[in-house]
């Protein structure tokens, strides 16, 4: 666009490709681009004009739903952003860009609000155009195009294999793995990786407390270390040995079992993880074990490729956060140079006796990801390794040149209730409440929907005794019940002779659609292809949640309101072309909620049991 500053060139071109996108794929239809597209033309205009000079920066321009559903339908900072470098009040600027707003057919009213900020309400018939786009496009309806097939590589739940996984692992899987399916939908090519921590000092405690069990399927009679697993699960992980090795191994060294019952132990305790997961419908691509990096120099590689760059040198350490120098004894060691990367402090990857610190396998690990292709790297952690994500995403930064960014998100506790009674043991495990208990008890449905309506880093608390209750307040239900009602319209409507096809309803006058509560859910279908967006550019799937929570409140509303107002009924059969507009609007809202729930992993029913 010659004659445009460059700033204001660069945000037009990106809402001109969000535009182009919406207009040739049907699948793709997002209003707000349009919209967005709408006010990046206004600005042409006005640079056309000379209201504008060279060298602005427009990228802070944005358009977004305003809070206060008073204000209109959407908003822009346009004219606050823009002032200066015009040269002109925000008001005065606000009035130019509005009156250009207001010349656009889908613009009902544009009103200036405070210092400058613009807000449109949109016409019914511009949200009603949602529906037969999501009609057409059908589940692929809203679906962004941020991805292109770079490769995401996601590592979730990654527990210690030392025992099953509990409520809190429940939590960070439901997470990571609707996290996978919301960037699989958006065009990325993404992995699901599980990073087995099989080769520090726990999984030699896992070993030595299997032994017991196994000296226990042996008739004798033991006590657990302080330190040990003295959980259940390791009952038949024992009778397993005795079977496989009799008493071979009773009163032996350590030395002659500890590696041989370590690995036995482990590869048992992985089927059970594998088998937790799979019963959350939970499938990883790669399981990726930190001891296939010892012993065969990758580690060192690693670290090689860290000293080529000039990030690793030998010094000496201040004493750690709340250790006075008294009590520290200052050893030179070799260090990584994390604060060259935004680290609050270099990082020890071998000790002054020669054995390597516990962070230099995950430099390991990090680089053969890197050297595997991957263009991105997400890792969910529990909220306890908050310390790691300066450290891991400095070195990813050292050994990837910067090419490869990487997310970590760290997930919050689970705080397991029963009405206001909080449970905290398990039969089976011993000190905490397995995952495959919390599946059995209520399903994995459930599971994988209340883990994902708080965000990941806020604490969660989940209510056994409200998720069994048919209410709006349980917020699996609540959904689950709208679509099932959507569901049971669209069967009486076909047994009534009428034509349910998508294809049929999209030629639906959705005219005939009007009233305030029917707007109200139309403009939410109106809605679905942003919320994608926003959760898939932000990694956050608990949008979903919440749109699917929204959006069912809408149709429930409309609902109860039909039984007021008979002539909101979806099915009149005074009215044919209004109960087929009406039926076009209750399918394009399905369509929204199966979509969603499919991306959360949980199964859209189509009649509640």
């Amino acid at each position: 666009m010659p004659g445009l500053p460059v700033g204001i060139t660069r945000w037009i071109a990106n809402c001109a490709c969000g535009n182009r996108r919406a207009g040739n794929l049907r699948d793709t239809m997002d209003i707000f681009l349009d919209i967005r597209s709408l006010v990046a033309n206004a600005i042409t205009s006005l640079a056309d004009k000379g209201f504008l000079p060279g060298g602005t920066d427009a990228r802070a321009v944005t358009l977004e739903s305003p809070r206060d559903p008073r204000h209109g339908d959407m908003s822009t900072n346009a004219a606050l952003v823009l002032s200066k470098p015009a040269g002109t009040r925000p008001r005065t600027l606000a009035e130019h860009i509005a009156g250009e707003l207001a010349a656009d057919g889908r613009v009902q009213s544009v009103d200036i609000a405070g210092p400058g900020f613009i807000n449109l309400t949109l016409t019914p018939s511009a949200w009603r155009n949602s529906v037969p786009a999501a009609l057409q496009a059908g589940r692929s309806y809203g679906r962004p195009r941020l991805g292109r097939g770079q490769r995401v590589n996601v590592e979730f739940v990654s527990a210690n294999p030392t025992g099953p996984l509990h409520v809190a692992h429940a939590r960070g899987a439901a997470f990571g793995d609707a996290l996978a399916n919301l960037l699989e939908f958006a065009g990325y090519d993404v992995a699901r990786e599980y990073y087995v921590n099989d080769g520090g000092a726990q999984v030699e405690v896992l070993a030595r407390s299997a032994y017991r069990r196994y000296l226990e399927a042996n008739g004798r009679t033991v006590a657990f270390a302080a330190d040990g697993y003295p959980g259940d699960y390791l009952i038949p992980v024992g009778e397993a040995l005795r079977e496989q090795y009799g008493d071979r191994f009773v009163d032996r060294p350590e030395a002659e079992w500890l590696d041989l019952f370590r690995e036995f132990a482990t590869r048992m305790m992985m089927e059970i993880i594998r088998d937790d997961l799979a019963a959350l419908g939970i499938e990883m691509d790669v399981f990726f074990s930190e001891r296939s990096l010892y012993g065969v120099g990758r580690i060192k590689g690693a670290l090689d490729a860290l000293e080529s760059r000039g990030f690793i040198y030998r010094g000496v350490l201040d004493p750690p956060l709340g250790k006075s120098s008294e009590d520290w004894e200052p050893r030179e060691q070799t260090l990584f140079r994390s604060t060259d990367f935004g680290d609050d402090m270099d990082r020890a990857i071998r000790k002054h006796d020669g054995s390597w610190t516990y962070f230099a396998p995950d430099i390991a690990y990090h680089y053969d990801k890197i050297l595997r292709g991957y263009d991105e790297l997400i890792n969910v952690f529990g909220y306890d390794h908050g310390g790691y994500v300066k450290r891991i995403s400095a070195v990813v930064a050292a050994l990837s040149e910067n090419r490869v960014p990487v997310d970590v998100r760290l997930v919050q506790l689970v705080r397991l209730l029963s009405g206001s009674r909080p449970i905290k043991m398990s039969k089976r495990a011993g000190t905490f409440v397995t995952l495959r208990e919390l599946v059995d008890e209520v399903g994995p449905d459930v599971t994988r929907f209340v883990m994902l309506t708080r965000k990941n880093d806020v604490p969660l608390d989940f209510d056994l005794e409200l998720v069994r209750q048919q209410t709006r307040d349980n917020p699996v239900f609540y959904v689950q019940y709208a679509h099932a009602r959507i569901c049971s319209v669209l069967r009486k409507a076909k047994d009534a002779g009428f034509d349910v096809s998508d294809a049929a309803l999209s030629d639906a006058c959705l005219d005939l659609v009007g009233h305030q509560a029917e707007m109200a859910l139309v403009r939410k279908v109106g809605g679905w292809p942003r919320q994608l967006e926003l959760a898939a550019r932000n990694r956050e799937p608990h949008r979903i949640a919440f749109y699917l929570n929204e959006i069912a409140s809408e149709f429930h509303g409309l609902w109860n309101r039909s039984k007021e107002m008979p002539r909101l009924k979806f099915l009149q059969a005074d009215d044919e072309d209004g109960t087929v507009a009406r039926l076009a609007m209750c399918r394009a809202t399905g369509i929204a909620i199966s979509t969603g729930l499919g991306i959360l992993g949980v199964t859209p029913l189509e009649e509640m049991r």
